[in-house]
């Protein structure tokens, strides 16, 4: 017998001792793997790069440190604003606005509270693009005919993830709302 038929699958199922160990292994791997990243995620983004100076800092080196913008627009004034969103999978959308020398006024996450608050209903579906960034997904419900996009937003004080939901009836704000996001499992690794 060589080694990988040595050993089959065990074909009844662990016992409360291995399973409880089982689970107390997966735990201390999920949070040692998420700990890093949970770290990271609350020091990355252009609004708390010390190096980013309004007045100073330029497109350029925004460029040179963040990477091309998901999306770039031209305002009226000349200038233009850089959008970093992390949607799907974040929780921030940072814009970044510039005058036009290309000189960095303004940086701010498009979706803070404050600028949830600003979604009001009228607005148009390019006026929430653009004061949000990059939604998460777009789900159209054919009997109320309407347009839901929604972004990940900051969690509830109970930890569960939160989706900002955007309704939109012909194009234009119907209203908002918030979804919490409850995990299917506890321990999904777990048979």
């Amino acid at each position: 017998m060589d080694a990988l038929t040595a050993s089959p699958l065990p074909s009844a199922p662990p016992q409360d001792g291995a399973r409880t160990a089982r689970r107390a292994l997966c735990t201390a791997l999920l949070l040692a793997g998420a700990a890093p990243l949970t770290l990271l995620q609350g020091c990355a983004g252009p609004g708390r790069d010390a190096r980013l100076q309004p007045g100073r800092s330029t497109g350029a080196e925004i460029i040179a440190w963040w990477g091309e913008p998901k999306r770039a627009w031209a305002e009226a004034d000349g200038g233009r604003t850089l959008e970093y969103s992390s949607q799907p999978f974040g929780q921030t959308c940072w814009l970044v606005r510039l005058d036009d020398q290309d000189r960095v006024q303004r940086v701010w996450d498009g979706l803070a509270p404050d600028s949830l608050a600003a979604i009001v209903p009228g607005l148009s579906a390019q006026q929430v693009s653009r004061r949000l960034g990059l939604e998460r997904s777009r789900v159209f419900f054919r009997l109320s005919g309407e347009d839901v996009w929604d972004w990940n937003v900051a969690p509830d004080p109970g930890g569960y993830p939160v989706r900002f939901n955007v309704h939109f009836k012909d194009g234009v704000v119907l209203r908002t709302s918030r979804s919490l996001v409850f995990p299917d499992r506890l321990f999904p690794f777990e048979r």
